[in-house]
Parts: structure tokens; C-alpha cells; sequence
């Protein structure tokens, strides 16, 4: 990394309790630290830069508590392995919350460390080690997250740390939280601890198929005329990529896929159907009605979708494969309505797509290739015109495509019939918890984790979500973390705008109100000077497609160079209509087949 802060070596011989838990995190080949200070964890702290010297893990420096587990989430949806994440005592958890909650709802691992003050109510200082103690403090965020410990000991804390990142990264994976007692951290060692094995700490092998399950599995797809594959929560390996392709094509099964996820087959393949969209869109919901055999792999809320889709779907009979009931949750549902299955294969999806490949003698022999941006909007001669988020994207392809492109996030406004994702790495996906501020940071951890490669990390950002989470570009800026940020600005919190349309029509007052108490302008903020104070390159605000492309024509060298750039592109409002529907229908416009 181009800037890491390298401290004065240390010549203290003595070892504390911090030493070990940051000898533990290196044992677990955490390569990076996200954190932003606090008293809570200051041995620990001490540990990371005077006893490892700052370098595996090396620490990120951040704004804010949400942005530490952002960053750790985007580094997590490329890689597939778990980043740390370092807390405050109460109030740094409290801040990171909503990015604990979006890793959970997204399926990533996460290793979220807290700390609390002097568990010994003796041992605390007036006032400040009162609000910032705990007896449990993982009360906080227990209901989004998969397991969490406070080791009251240092051998219970190497434990519960091992304990963490093993059950973090068995499928399905989620974040974790342990929380460090201060007294602890900062303990002076009198006697070795030795520091357990984390390779005899081995993650849990899958039972596999039975043979009779994958029989019947096989029996139904070759009876099926009329398959459908819905691509959900799948791996980003590109041989499962493969075998997933030759899979649809053996069985001749339309493929739909989802936008709310990252690219899972190949949106230029003749048999993708329909457009990824955050809801169904009405081919989709077409496809599903014609299916005699749905198989879902790992959908996110299969119930839902086939409910959108109509009777037809819903009564069609359906194969679920996913492990994801067995991550049990009452607070938030988050895994949706429960799946009527007439065959649940309790195995991750792409363990069984290469066991169907191997028992119908199917070796794929094409790998995705890192292929250059495919956008499929047409940009016409005039270019002076005011943007949509249609003309945006086309711009945007026209002037990538030439680079091999990782599409980190996308706004709610994208159509997914906007851009062909043919790479397992073409598109992340969205952040799990549909909130927002979680998309500058999750670019961040992406792009570190994409840097040094051949592919350009690229986001499309709301306004809103960019200027919650504005103040995380700064630890790009920082650490040298190049990317590419296209902020979307129709300048209002556009998504409430189509709610307040459709209640001024249902009680027949002024849709001309629905603006109000949404707009951000009046006065515009400058959404660039915002990057720029920060030390990131920034240009605009831009209106029209010549000003957009000019800007990126300029970008590119820039982030090539390895710096990160900013463009404020204004838009025009607007929704794709399955989006606008699905955002405001009723269950009951549902469940009577409203297709938008």
C-alpha cells in the first residue's frame, strides 16, 4: 500500500495481554484491521502498532464505527474471507450497527471486535468507564449476528477468537462479535500463554449428497420441459461460474438472477431470462409461469418472488438448495417468508451443481474471461441533453469499455437490463440491508482488496447514500485505494418520493406535494468539494453525457495511477417500473399477481 504507517521500533521485552490476542489475529491471517480508536481497546491497539509492528494485520484508519464493517464487507463479497473490524466500548458499537446488520443479511463473515471497560465495577474510572461498560454488551447486536462471546480471561479470549472466525466463515457465514474485557488486554503476562493452533481449528466438512437425493434431483431436471434456474447467494469461484453455465445448458434451463446479489451467470447467455432487478420483473415473473421445475439456489426470498409472480409459479413444483434456515434469527425474518419445497437439499447450491455436473458427465472447459465493460445502451449523436440513469449508464460503458470493470455497487435506480455482467467479479452486488451509507465503504474494502489486479473498481452511488457515508473515501485517500465513484445525484431521497405519488392518489390529493421533505437542494451541496476535502480527485457536478465523458476520459488516468476519483453526475429522478411496483405494492396487489 502506498502509505502505511510505519511506528518506531519497539524495544520492550515484556509482553501484555493485547500481545497475544494481536499475535492471535496474525494467527488467523487477518491481513487488515479497520478501526476507528477508542480507550476501550488501547492495549489492544498498543499491541497492533509497538509489538506486530503494524503489519499483518496492518490498521485502516476510519471516520466512523459503520464504515469499519462496510469496508470490512466489501473486502469479505471479493474475497470470501473475513476482514476485522476493531469497536469502542458501547458507543462505537451503537454507530456500527446498521453495517453489522447489512453483513448479516448479505451472508458475509465479518470479525467484529469490541471491548467494554473494567468489568469490576471497583476498577472504574468516574463517569466515562460507566457509559462505556457492559455486562453484555453484545445485547447490542445480538440479533444480527451469528455468535459473540466476552471472555472474561486471556486463554478464553484466544479461544472465543478461534471460535469467531470458525464459525464466521462456515456456511452460512455472517458476522461475529467477541468483546475484549480492557483489564484483560492489559494485564502483564508473568507466565507463557501458549497460543492455540488455529489449523487444528478446521472448518467443518460438508455432509455431502446423499445419492439418492442427487438421484432424485437428477430425475426431476431431465423430466422438467421447462426448468428455470433462479441464481441466488452462489460462490464467486470461476470454475463453480462455469459449471453452473454448462449446467443450464445440459438441462436447457432459463436462468434468472438477481440484482440485490453479485453476477452469478452470465446476463448474455441466451438462456438469462428476464432483467436482474431488485423485485421481479414482468418477464421474470413470465418465465416462472411457464416453469414446470424451479430450482432455487440460495434465492433470497424464494416465497416472496414466486408470490410476485403469480399462482402459476407459486403452485410449480420447486427445489430449494441453500443452508440458510439453519442461521436462525426471530428479530428481523431477514431470510424471508418460509419456502414451500417439494425437495430441500441442505447443501450449499454450487456443492451441488458440480456434483449433478459430475453424475451427468458434464466437465465445463470454458472458464469466464476478464472481459472488457459490456453496457447495452446506445448513446445517440446529441449529447447535450440533461441525464437520466439510463443515458448515465450508457455514458458510463462507452467510456469504460475498454476496461476490465468490477461493478461494486449500483443504485436503486439501475435497470439491470442496463449492463451484461459475464465474470463472477463483473458485479458485487447490493449491501444486504437495503439502508444506506454502507456504499462508500463497501467500494473501499473492495477496491483494496481488487488493488494490485486488472480490474477497475467502479461504483455507481446514490446521493444519499454517498453523503451519509461520504467521510469513508477518506481512508482511500489515506491508504492510496484507487476507484472510480460515479455519484447518481437527482438531488432528493427519491425512493420515499414514489411512496408520498402513491398516497396522494389513494386519499386524491396534489401528487405535485410529493417533493417536499424529500428534495436535497435549496442550497445544492457540492457533492465534489466534499471528496476533495477529504485529498480524493474529484470532478463536477456534470449535467449532460458529453460533460459526464469528458470527466471520465480524464478519471481513468488518475485512478490507473492509483488514486481514487469522485464524479457528481446530476440525473433526473426516476425508477425502473418493476422497481416503483415493487416498492409500493400492497401484499394484498401481490398476492393478486400485480406484475408492475
Amino acid at each position: 500500500m502506498e502509505k502505511v504507517e510505519r511506528p518506531v521500533v519497539s524495544e520492550t521485552t515484556g509482553l501484555w495481554g493485547s500481545d497475544l490476542i494481536a499475535e492471535m489475529l496474525r494467527t488467523l491471517d487477518v491481513e487488515y484491521v479497520a478501526l476507528n480508536p477508542g480507550s476501550s481497546f488501547r492495549g489492544l491497539h498498543d499491541s497492533l502498532v509497538n509489538h506486530l509492528g503494524n503489519e499483518n494485520p496492518q490498521m485502516l484508519l476510519c471516520l466512523h464505527e459503520e464504515h469499519t464493517i462496510a469496508i470490512a464487507h466489501g473486502w469479505a463479497k471479493v474475497t470470501g474471507r473475513p476482514m476485522a473490524a476493531i469497536v469502542h466500548a458501547n458507543v462505537g458499537l451503537m454507530h456500527a450497527t446498521m453495517s453489522i446488520y447489512n453483513a448479516w443479511c448479505d451472508r458475509v463473515p465479518v470479525l467484529v471486535f469490541g471491548a467494554t471497560g473494567p468489568v469490576d465495577a471497583t476498577e472504574r474510572r468516574p463517569w466515562i468507564d460507566w457509559i462505556h461498560t457492559s455486562r453484555d454488551q453484545a445485547a447490542i447486536v445480538r440479533p444480527y449476528v451469528k455468535w459473540d462471546d466476552q471472555p472474561a480471561s486471556l486463554s478464553a479470549s484466544l479461544e472465543a477468537m478461534i471460535r469467531g472466525a470458525l464459525i464466521a466463515k462456515t456456511a452460512p457465514m455472517a458476522p461475529v462479535y467477541v468483546c475484549f474485557d480492557v483489564a484483560v488486554q492489559e494485564e502483564v503476562l508473568t507466565e507463557p500463554i501458549k497460543i492455540p493452533d488455529a489449523r487444528r481449528f478446521a472448518l467443518p466438512v460438508s455432509q455431502g449428497l446423499l445419492p439418492e437425493v442427487l438421484a432424485e434431483l437428477h430425475m426431476r431436471l431431465k423430466k422438467a420441459r421447462s426448468p428455470v434456474f433462479l441464481m441466488g447467494r452462489v460462490s464467486r469461484s470461476v470454475d463453480d461460474w462455469s459449471y453452473r453455465v454448462a449446467l443450464a445448458e445440459h438441462f436447457n434451463a432459463r436462468v434468472l438472477t438477481d440484482i440485490k446479489l453479485g453476477a452469478a451467470f452470465p446476463t448474455d447467455h441466451s438462456l438469462h431470462s428476464g432483467t436482474p432487478g431488485f423485485f421481479l420483473s414482468p418477464d421474470g415473473a413470465k418465465v416462472l409461469n411457464e416453469a414446470d421445475l424451479i430450482v432455487s439456489f440460495d434465492w433470497v426470498d424464494v416465497a416472496g418472488t414466486l408470490k410476485q409472480a403469480g399462482v402459476q409459479a407459486e403452485n410449480a413444483p420447486l427445489v430449494q438448495l441453500s443452508v440458510d434456515h439453519q442461521l436462525h434469527n426471530g428479530w428481523s425474518l431477514d431470510h424471508q417468508a418460509a419456502v414451500r419445497a417439494d425437495l430441500h437439499i441442505a447443501v450449499e447450491p454450487d456443492t451441488v451443481t458440480r456434483a449433478l455436473c459430475k453424475e451427468v458427465g458434464l466437465t465445463p472447459q470454458l472458464k469466464p474471461q476478464n472481459l472488457p465493460a459490456l453496457s447495452t445502451g446506445k448513446l445517440t449523436d446529441d449529447l447535450v441533453g440533461d441525464m437520466d440513469v439510463d443515458t448515465l449508464a450508457a455514458t458510463l460503458g462507452e467510456g469504460l469499455k475498454n476496461e476490465v470493470v468490477s461493478l461494486v455497487r449500483l443504485p436503486l435506480s439501475w435497470g439491470g437490463d442496463l449492463w451484461h455482467f459475464r465474470h463472477p467479479l463483473d458485479y458485487l452486488g447490493y449491501d444486504g440491508g437495503a439502508g444506506i451509507a454502507s456504499g462508500p465503504g463497501m467500494l473501499v474494502g473492495a477496491a483494496l482488496a481488487l488493488k494490485d489486479t486488472d480490474r477497475l473498481p467502479v461504483a455507481v452511488l446514490g446521493d444519499g447514500d454517498y453523503l451519509m457515508g461520504v467521510s469513508a473515501f477518506w481512508t482511500a485517500a489515506r491508504y492510496g485505494i484507487p476507484f472510480l465513484a460515479i455519484i447518481a445525484n437527482n438531488r432528493s431521497f427519491y425512493n420515499d418520493e414514489i411512496h408520498q405519488e402513491k398516497v396522494a392518489i389513494s386519499r386524491e390529493r396534489p401528487v405535485e406535494n410529493k417533493w417536499i421533505g424529500q428534495h436535497i437542494g435549496g442550497p445544492d451541496i457540492d457533492l465534489a468539494a466534499m471528496a476533495r476535502a477529504q485529498g480524493l480527485t474529484a470532478f463536477g457536478p456534470v449535467s449532460t453525457p458529453e460533460e459526464l465523458n469528458a470527466a471520465i476520459e480524464e478519471a481513468l488516468p488518475i485512478v490507473k495511477a492509483g488514486k481514487a476519483v469522485v464524479i457528481d453526475a446530476r440525473i433526473t429522478p426516476g425508477y425502473t417500473k418493476a422497481m416503483s411496483s415493487g416498492m409500493t405494492r400492497t401484499a394484498e396487489e401481490t398476492a393478486e399477481g400485480d406484475e408492475g
